[in-house]
């Protein structure tokens, strides 16, 4: 595989369940996440259900975190997914682990992109090829 970016599907356990209901501490729990990594905030965007639970998304300069919440059962499902050497998802994971309360968590990491016969390469996030726009017309 020619390798983009590191995806770490996460699920945190037995998590206080006044936080995961807590659309503004989540939201600055989830920036501060983004900043423990080495990641770049570019924008984010948070839902709180009615009765209870949240969903989060951080769009960073090297891809995006997001959060689900289940208050109900002390339960968050988190997505870390960085490119770039530069970002280090696992601090973010080991963040949000302690600001949750979680007691038990589990990481499943996923290598991301394009399939490939040869061996593992890690290659650049940024493709340094100009891309073809056309100019705009003006009809």
């Amino acid at each position: 595989m020619k390798i983009l970016g590191r995806h770490l599907l996460v699920e945190y356990c037995e998590c206080d369940k006044g936080m995961l209901d807590n659309i503004a501490m989540l939201e600055t729990h989830m920036k501060d996440a983004v900043r423990a990594s080495g990641a770049t905030i570019v924008q984010s965007v948070f839902h709180r259900y009615n009765p209870q639970g949240v969903s989060g998304v951080i769009v960073i300069a090297e891809s995006h975190l997001s959060i689900h919440t289940w208050p109900e059962y002390g339960y968050a499902a988190v997505d870390f997914f960085t490119c770039g050497s530069s970002v280090d998802p696992y601090k973010a994971f080991a963040y949000m682990k302690s600001a949750l309360s979680s007691k038990e968590s589990q990481v499943t990491e996923v290598n991301r992109g394009m399939p490939s016969d040869t061996v593992d390469e890690v290659i650049a996030h940024k493709n340094v090829t100009p891309i073809y726009r056309p100019a705009a017309s003006n009809m």
